[in-house]
């Protein structure tokens, strides 16, 4: 009895140790960007964009090329993390690349782009995006470097390199990274996302300036504190813009219920999951106009694998836009969260 007495102190005692060191190491390896970080513009567009012109946006959050209709996600309820295979990883991101080639658009905005990382096989997936779109210039914002996410146990993440990735068919004068307010406490927050906001700005013949923004909200953090501190953050930043006579456009997985917007008119048996709540009635910055497709889902939930008529789904992906950009037409595409569980959506514009 003595014997494994013993023996269960020692592997407690190793087992500890362990914690330890994997709690130092990501301690230390914690990745902690400025407030504001330059980005690098790759193969920047010649061409600038115009006044009176319409322009066409893209949104699109492709899930790490990993949550097509078969996937469930531990963070939701279900068990999964990670791609099924290899050859699920890439026959997503080549139908995801095949649908933003066939479907152009002058400006896409892109969310949960993985690159060289476990949960998506390795796969880099911005580089084939950039060969498929090869005539826009691209920016890259990390938002989720950790060298190992140890969680779900039985099949854990495991180490993940992931951004906001933005194509433009424009010149952008220059791109940057703002970090986004709130943090989960540590040690949680060592295996989280660093949030940010990628801001690329445009400038128009005959003068002028379009600021366009990337984002990509929190979402479990609990009671949405975090999510508060990130909305007025950026309410301040578009008035700002706006007051100081620039066009303004911010899209994205706003990981809200968009104004406009009610899952109650989808068909389906399951409720709301813990995560889900609608952007504060008071959010929406003076001077500036939702642009969203209320009549089709842009999320699925995803405790379970994706099942019509039954899956939780709504309205999260959109776009905000100052009152000097006006709004010709918003929809999303319907792709039946074959390839992720986000739907795109295209939105035509032109600046006043």
């Amino acid at each position: 009895m003595r014997g494994l007495l013993m023996a269960a102190a020692w592997a407690a005692g190793l087992l500890l140790l362990i914690v330890l060191i994997y709690l130092a190491f990501m301690t230390a390896t914690d990745y902690r960007p400025p407030e504001l970080l330059a980005l690098e513009i790759r193969n920047n567009a010649a061409a600038p964009l115009e006044k009176g012109t319409p322009f066409s946006v893209l949104s699109f959050n492709i899930g790490y090329c990993g949550m097509d209709a078969g996937a469930d996600f531990f963070m939701d309820g279900g068990r999964g993390s990670r791609s099924a295979s290899l050859e699920q990883t890439r026959t997503n991101l080549r139908r995801i690349a095949a649908f933003l080639a066939g479907e152009p658009a002058d400006l896409i905005l892109l969310q949960e782009v993985d690159r060289r990382s476990s949960r998506s096989q390795r796969v880099d997936q911005m580089d084939e995006l950039q060969q498929r779109l090869a005539g826009h210039g691209a920016v890259f914002a990390l938002n989720y470097k950790v060298p190992w996410v140890p969680v779900p146990l039985t099949r854990p993440m495991g180490a993940v390199e992931s951004g906001l990735l933005t194509f433009s068919r424009f010149r952008a004068s220059s791109a940057r990274r703002h970090r986004l307010p709130g943090r989960e406490a540590w040690p949680r927050q060592l295996a989280e996302l660093d949030r940010c906001v990628s801001e690329c700005r445009l400038p128009l013949k005959g003068g002028g300036e379009l600021v366009l923004f990337n984002l990509h909200l929190s979402v479990f953090d609990r009671g949405g504190r975090i999510r508060r501190r990130q909305l007025d953050w950026l309410r301040q930043r578009l008035l700002a813009e706006y007051r100081n006579g620039r066009h303004v456009i911010a899209g994205g997985d706003w990981n809200h219920g968009l104004p406009g917007s009610d899952p109650q008119r989808f068909p389906m048996t399951r409720a709301a999951p813990a995560w889900y709540m609608a952007l504060p009635p008071g959010f929406t910055p003076p001077g500036f106009v939702w642009a969203l497709d209320a009549d089709r889902p842009t999320v699925r939930a995803s405790s379970t694998p994706y099942r019509p008529g039954e899956s939780f789904v709504a309205v999260i992906d959109g776009f905000l836009v100052s009152d000097n950009v006006a709004v010709h037409r918003v929809a999303v595409h319907d792709l039946d969260f074959a390839n992720s569980d986000h739907n795109p959506v295209r939105a035509v514009f032109a600046l006043r």
